[in-house]
């Protein structure tokens, strides 16, 4: 009942602005900002904030906005960031995710990696079906975040100017299969990056690869030509 309960919480406009906003930055966020992008005061915001904190759906903590430290820097600020933790309602109950890790840990004893990839890309081509392969990083973004992937578009450090738009990868904060990608990453990692690969389209202008960081998908996006040698 606690899954319930956490997400009847989001029920409310307002409170579920606040935990999509909170959820897309991939960072803390202080109650301000938060205010400000809800539209609403900061002392609503405040109080939604605490109350998603309390349903589990948000974590916070405290630390000094202005970057400053010592006399003077002033007091620390309330922050949120979401929760790692998952929570899902299957009514009757449903226990898929055991299936899955069941799945994946008897393909990954048979070796059967090469035969999951094959399969991955073929529902990422149908999941695609008749249409082009991605034209741009913005269309890929799109796809990806009806896919659930939370994508969002990112400058490599040091690319500026012309050469930093062209550099730019999709990265994306969420991965819908990150419980069994956790007990078996490189089937899981690169079913991903198969499925991917057919979704995306492999021989367009935008192209999937490999690039895993704490915290995020394992499956970065880019143009293709940053690819070639």
């Amino acid at each position: 009942m606690e899954d319930i309960d956490a997400i009847a919480a989001l029920q409310d406009p307002v409170r579920r602005r606040l935990y999509e906003y909170v959820a897309a930055q991939g960072r803390e966020v202080g109650r301000n900002e938060a205010a400000e992008a809800a539209g609403v005061a900061r002392t609503l915001a405040a109080h939604h904030l605490d109350r998603l904190t309390e349903a589990g759906l948000l974590e916070s903590g405290s630390r000094r906005l202005t970057g400053r430290s010592g006399p003077g820097a002033g007091r620390p600020a309330k922050v949120y960031t979401r929760a790692p933790g998952e929570r899902s309602v299957s009514l009757p109950a449903r226990d898929y995710r055991t299936a899955a890790e069941l799945l994946a840990e008897a393909a990954e004893q048979a070796g059967l990696d090469a035969g999951l990839r094959a399969a991955a890309r073929r529902r990422g081509e149908a999941l695609r079906g008749p249409a082009a392969p991605c034209g741009a990083l913005e269309e890929a973004v799109e796809v990806l975040a009806a896919r659930g992937y939370e994508p969002h578009l990112e400058i490599p450090e040091g690319a500026e100017g012309a050469a930093g738009a062209d550099a730019r990868v999709v990265r994306m904060r969420n991965c819908p299969f990150h419980a069994v990608a956790e007990s078996f990453p490189p089937l899981v990692c690169g079913m991903n990056l198969a499925l991917l690969e057919g979704l995306l389209g492999a021989d367009g202008p935008v192209r999937a690869r490999m690039d895993a960081r704490p915290g995020e998908c394992c499956v970065v996006v880019e143009n293709s030509k940053n690819n070639d040698h």
